[in-house]
Formats: structure tokens, sequence, C-alpha cells
């Protein structure tokens, strides 16, 4: 209970401090959100007051009040999941987000599963067959394709395949024309135009996963444990799943979740060559037109997730090894 409470402590420290620093970056930083505004709105010829009124609706921070009520307001403002309105189509950020992320969500999360299950089953095969061909040529493949940016394969795959050959859209999440609904061409049309993306993904992948696998499983096979088992006689395939396979995934555990928090950042590239409405491809707009609100909204809502995705790891850990379930009980002595 106690390690319980410190690590929810931790938790919502850290967002408080992300909260915090987007704070700080409105307010302080020279040519910032506000001193923008201020300047493109005198431009335009308002009044003052009226200046400052817009400021307000776009930022959720009064320039006029004094700095601890605009630290008051935009924490609350946060909190209530208000990030102001976008500069660059005018709408509530919130609004914004919450319509890309379900896309990002799906996008990334299938390429993390594909990515994840294909990267143990190689990298269990690789330490079973260690120092073999399939071993040797299978490493060798992987560190080639970690070496390789999932960029790169997208601007080959979208070029080729959706320039050149016409075999896949080149933008977009669905077609357009369809109604939205739980029926075929609707579903359909998403697999269509999320294939390249996916593809670009999971091409290399699942390369880090396997070396990862291979690397603990070999560990693994030479722990006692695991000479008793064959030992006693049983079946290799019970050695194999129940043994090998299931303590060499337990320190890829961690890393599991903290790249499925870390999903909503990681898409910014892909999502922008693809023209993939999500929330990377929201970001990327916001930095090349200067759009802070949407900028600091989406700062929180992928720290958020990630800070999220720890503290779930840290829950669920001692689930899945039993060896790290007294962790919180050491600390007491």
């Amino acid at each position: 209970m106690r390690w319980l409470i410190k690590r929810i402590g931790q938790m919502l420290i850290t967002i408080w401090a992300v909260i915090t620093l987007s704070f700080v970056l409105i307010r302080f930083l020279p040519g910032g959100p506000i001193d923008y505004l201020q300047v493109q709105l005198r431009q335009q010829g308002l009044p003052e007051e009226t200046i400052d009124q817009y400021v307000q609706n776009y930022i959720s921070v009064l320039p006029t009040d004094p700095l601890h009520v605009q630290y008051i307001d935009y924490m609350s403002s946060v909190l209530t999941l208000d990030f102001g309105v976008s500069f660059w189509n005018s709408e509530p950020v919130f609004q914004i987000l919450a319509a890309a992320l379900p896309w990002t969500i799906f996008l990334m999360s299938i390429a993390t599963l594909v990515n994840t299950v294909v990267g143990i089953i190689i990298g269990g095969i690789m330490a079973y067959m260690e120092g073999g061909k399939f071993d040797t040529g299978t490493t060798i493949t992987s560190i080639i394709l970690t070496s390789v940016p999932y960029y790169v394969s997208a601007i080959v795959l979208i070029y080729i395949m959706g320039y050149q050959w016409g075999w896949f859209p080149t933008g977009g999440q669905v077609e357009q024309a369809l109604q939205p609904g739980f029926n075929w061409p609707y579903i359909q049309s998403i697999l269509y135009h999320a294939a390249l993306p996916l593809i670009s993904l999971t091409i290399g992948g699942w390369a880090g996963g396997a070396l990862t696998m291979r690397g603990n499983a070999i560990s693994v096979l030479g722990e006692d444990y695991v000479r008793v088992a064959r030992l006693r006689g049983l079946a290799r395939r019970r050695i194999a799943l129940r043994y090998v396979a299931r303590n060499a995934m337990l320190p890829m555990y961690t890393g599991i979740l903290i790249s499925i928090a870390a999903l909503l950042g990681g898409s910014v590239i892909l999502e922008q060559i693809f023209a993939y409405p999500g929330v990377g491809y929201y970001l990327f707009q916001a930095v090349e037109s200067r759009d802070y609100p949407l900028m600091m909204g989406g700062l929180i809502m992928t720290t958020v997730a990630t800070i999220f995705g720890v503290f779930i790891a840290d829950l669920t850990y001692s689930r899945i090894d039993p060896r790290a379930s007294g962790e919180g009980d050491r600390e007491t002595y």
C-alpha cells in the first residue's frame, strides 16, 4: 500500500510539473504565444481590450491579470480539458485532439501488436537456434533494419506503391464519400488507407524486439531451472513456452507498455508523410503554423499518456513476475 501511494504521488507530481512547464513556456517564452497572438491582432487594428479578450479565449490566460491568477486559471482550464482554441482552424484544441486520437491509437496499436508478437516469436527461434544459419542471418538482418528509420521506408513505399503504381491511397484515413458505421465497405476503406503506414512501421519494427528477445532467451536457457526441467524429462514445447519464453518476455513488458503510451508522440512524422489526420499530423501542423495552444495540448496529452503507461507497468509487473511483488514490503524495513 505504501508503495502504491508513493507511485501515485510521483505520477501526480510529474503531471503537475508538465502542466506547469507548459504554462511557463506560454507565459515567459520570448516570442511565445501571447506575444505572437498580440502582434497578429494588433496588425488587424483591434483595440487592446479586445486583444486581451482574444488572448484569453485562445490560451485561457488573461495577460493583464496577476501572474498567480493566470497560473490558477491555466491550471483549472487544463484540468477541465480546456486547452484553448487552435490558431490554425479556430476550433477547441481538445475537440481536435479527441477526434484525431482514435485514428492514431488504431494505427499505432496494431503496429505495436504485430511488431511485438513477430519480434518475440522470431527472437525465441533465434535463441533456440543460436549459432546456426537462421540465427546468424536473422541477426544481421535485424541489425540492418533497426538502423533504418521507419520514415525512410514510409517515403519509399508511398513513392512506389502510392504515386508510381497507384496501389494505395496517398492520404486520408477513410474514403470521405462512405457513410461512417460498422459496415464492411467502411471498415475495408479504413484498412486500405492504413495499409501503407502499417507496412512502414512493421518492416523493421519487429527487429529490435527480436534482438532483445534473443538476448533474454539465451540468458534464460542457461538458468538452473531450465536444466532441471530438461533433466525431469519435460516436453520441449512446455520448456520453451512456460520456462523460457515467459521469463524471457518479462524484461520486455515495461518497454512494451511505455512504447504503447509513447505512440501519440511517435506518430508525428509518419502521419505527416501519409497525410493521415491523427494526433501526430495535427501536432506537425501546429509546429509549422506556430499554433501554440495545439502544441501545448498535444504536449500535455502525450506526456500524460506516457506517465500513465509507466504507472500501469509498475502496477501490473508484479502480476506477471511474482519476484517483483515484494518490492513495496522491502522498502518498509
